[in-house]
């Protein structure tokens, strides 16, 4: 009896199993925030704090890790609100980026 393993959300279509086409709508993307020479730790705090609603604590852990280790995952969701989440960093003036869950290796 053989089994296949998939990665992603299939169905077989003409005898051939073909990825579903809404899984990557499923699949959770990150909001990649990194470090920049302009903004001042406080501020990238005050950020996190301000448009997320995050506790002191883990804004200033989340921005500890940017600094530290250049960047760090922020937040997660659907493809269009982390799109969002990004046009809004980019407005406070940080550096965000956009990626699927699982590539940050």
């Amino acid at each position: 009896m053989s089994m296949s393993v998939a990665t992603e959300p299939s169905q077989e279509v003409a005898g051939q199993t073909v990825p579903d086409p809404t899984a990557a709508r499923q699949t959770p993307w990150n909001l990649i925030v990194w470090n920049d020479p302009v903004n001042l730790m406080s501020y990238v705090s005050y950020v996190f704090q301000t448009y997320f609603g995050f506790s002191e604590a883990k804004a200033d852990a989340l921005m500890m890790q940017v600094h530290t280790e250049g960047r760090s995952v922020v937040t997660q969701g659907s493809k269009e609100s982390v799109e969002q989440h990004v046009v809004a960093m980019h407005t406070y003036g940080l550096w965000a980026t956009i990626e699927r869950s699982g590539e940050d290796g």
